[in-house]
């Protein structure tokens, strides 16, 4: 029986909520009491800080170096999101991206003042629309691989039968941001 993919994110939310807690929670699988589109956020979120970590980057130092990166990091998440939401649609599940602008920035860059906050937000849609308006075939390969990521990330969190694990998945969103954050030093 194949799963709803509403469910399946709402699972991955669980079960990357318990993981962020380092084994010291159990992942509540009472799925209806998650929201899809707030799992989307989470997620979104969650494979950001795992591809920064991954990618060995440092979003303090880069705040005062290079403030511009923060909205490359917004930019990929809302990525993110959007590829981890394309589905819902099947569901009549539409996603609210100026909503998860706002979660996303304020969970990514928590403690920042509103007014930073506001440029990243700002910045990262721009870059955001770029690389989703850009006829480029990098960028098309970009997007495709990052399509294809979200998918294999949810997938191998939630089915059995997957031949990867969540966590052999992670790192490769490390080198997609590795790629992002270059074309933007370079810009």
């Amino acid at each position: 029986m194949e799963i709803q993919y509403s469910k399946r994110i709402k699972l991955m939310h669980a079960l990357c909520l318990a993981d962020a807690s380092n084994g010291s929670v159990q992942p509540n699988l009472a799925l209806d009491q998650y929201d899809a589109l707030a799992a989307a956020d989470y997620l979104s979120c969650y494979v950001t800080f795992k591809a920064i970590q991954a990618a060995e980057r440092s979003p303090l130092a880069e705040r005062s170096e290079n403030f511009d990166m923060l909205s490359v990091y917004q930019a990929y998440a809302l990525l993110a999101y959007a590829f981890l939401t394309m589905p819902l649609a099947q569901e009549d599940i539409q996603p609210q991206l100026p909503a998860a602008q706002v979660t996303i920035a304020k969970t990514l860059f928590a403690g920042l003042p509103d007014a930073e906050l506001i440029e990243i937000i700002e910045a990262g849609f721009n870059k955001f629309q770029l690389i989703g308006d850009a006829e480029a075939e990098h960028w098309a390969e970009f997007r495709e691989n990052l399509d294809k990521l979200t998918v294999a990330f949810v997938i191998a969190g939630t089915d059995d039968e997957s031949p990867h694990d969540k966590e052999e998945v992670l790192p490769l969103f490390g080198q997609l941001l590795s790629q992002l954050c270059e074309a933007f030093e370079n810009v």
